[in-house]
């Protein structure tokens, strides 16, 4: 009896850590201002399946985001953020969807290199 016993204990635990291996958590850069931007990130955020946290710091800008990654990725949980208007390292928001946001949410967006320009200091 002592022998089932414990291997159905030891056949629990296993089954317990694999469920916690499956959980990665990643940190990454999300733009926005106020305490309206850190409900609509964390919300995408937590929209997507497999998001079990995310907690968005204004000052820092930066997004803590824990998944299992068995079911999801930063890319699908960056996709999200975009989606609602706050640009991420890898997306940017859609203008459309930025103009809608509030005045307060209004972030200074990140100027990207237009191709064609700023080639003249090297050589091809």
């Amino acid at each position: 009896m002592k022998t089932k016993v414990l291997s159905l204990v030891a056949l629990f635990m296993m089954g317990a850590f694999t469920v916690f291996a499956a959980n990665k958590t990643e940190k990454f850069k999300a733009y926005g201002n106020c305490g309206m931007c850190e409900s609509r990130i964390e919300k995408a955020a937590k929209s997507v399946e497999g998001v079990s946290k995310a907690d968005w710091n204004k000052e820092t800008k930066m997004m803590e985001v824990t998944f299992d990654d068995a079911k999801t990725n930063v890319d699908k949980v960056e996709k999200a953020i975009a989606k609602v208007g706050h640009d991420t390292p890898h997306y940017t928001a859609k203008d459309e969807v930025y103009k809608d946001l509030p005045g307060c949410c209004k972030y200074d967006r990140k100027v990207e290199e237009k191709s064609g320009e700023g080639h003249s200091g090297h050589m091809h």
